[in-house]
C-alpha cells in the first residue's frame, strides 16, 4: 500500500529522500543553488545534476530578483512551457510564452533556412527582448540566443539545458561563454542531458522562491 497519496505528501517526501542519499554520500550544497539543484534532480530521478549544473556569478539570485519584477518567461517547447507552474506566475504577475507551433514561426523558417525554434528566438526578441529564455530541447534556440546577445540583446537569465547529441554540449559551451562576456545570468546543464522538463524544473525552482511558495501548501496542494 502507498505510504502517501497526496500530492504535497509525495512531494516533501521525496525531497526528505534526496537530502538523506545527499547527506550520506557527504554532499553539501551551495545555499542559494540547492534549491535549483533538488528540484532537477526531484525531476529526473539523477543525481547527476549535482555535478553537471554551471551557475555563473549570483545567477540563481538574480534571477529570482527578476521575476519577482514580472518579467517574462520564453521557452523553447510547449512541454517546457505546460511544465511551469501557473499558480507561481500568476503570483508574479508573469507571463510565459512559446512561439514554437505558430504558423508565423514556421512561415519564417521555410524563408530564412533555420529551424523554427531559430526563428521563434527571433520573434521573441521583437516581441519580449527582456524575457528569460529556457531552452530545454533545441541548440539551435540556445545557438541563436547567444548570437543575439553579441549584438546587444540582453535576456533577463538564460537556462540552457536542450538534451541530445548533436549540437549540445556546443551549444552549452558557447552560451556560457558569450553570458560570462556579457555578465548575462546563466544556469546551464553542462554535457548531454538535461531537456524540457529539466529546463521546467529549473524555472519552478526560481519561481517558487521569487514567489515564496517553497513549500507546496503555498501553491494550493491538499496535505
Amino acid at each position: 500500500m502507498a505510504e502517501h497519496v497526496l500530492p504535497a505528501d509525495i512531494e516533501r517526501s521525496s525531497f526528505q529522500i534526496i537530502r538523506s542519499e545527499l547527506q550520506a554520500a557527504g554532499i553539501r550544497l551551495p545555499e542559494r543553488e540547492a534549491p535549483v539543484i533538488l528540484r532537477c534532480i526531484h525531476a529526473t530521478a539523477d543525481f547527476d545534476y549535482v555535478r553537471n549544473l554551471y551557475f555563473s556569478e549570483n545567477a540563481a539570485e538574480t534571477a529570482v530578483r527578476r521575476l519577482t519584477e514580472g518579467i517574462p518567461v520564453l521557452t523553447d517547447t510547449n512541454m517546457a512551457l505546460s511544465g511551469l507552474s501557473k499558480s507561481a506566475l500568476s503570483r508574479l504577475r508573469c507571463e510565459a510564452h512559446c512561439l514554437i507551433a505558430e504558423r508565423e514561426i514556421a512561415v519564417r523558417a521555410e524563408r530564412e533556412g533555420c529551424t523554427r525554434a531559430s526563428a521563434a528566438m527571433e520573434a521573441a526578441a521583437e516581441r519580449w527582448p527582456e524575457a528569460a529564455r529556457a531552452v530545454g530541447n533545441a541548440p539551435t534556440a540556445l545557438l541563436k540566443t547567444a548570437e543575439q546577445i553579441e549584438n546587444g540583446l540582453r535576456p533577463a537569465f538564460v537556462v540552457a539545458v536542450p538534451v541530445g547529441f548533436v549540437n549540445v554540449t556546443e551549444s552549452k559551451q558557447r552560451m556560457v561563454s558569450v553570458c560570462r562576456e556579457y555578465e548575462i545570468p546563466c544556469i546551464a546543464a553542462m554535457g548531454r542531458k538535461g531537456g524540457s522538463t529539466v529546463a521546467a524544473a529549473i524555472c519552478n525552482a526560481l519561481l517558487y522562491m521569487a514567489a515564496d511558495m517553497q513549500d507546496p501548501a503555498e501553491r494550493g496542494w491538499n496535505g
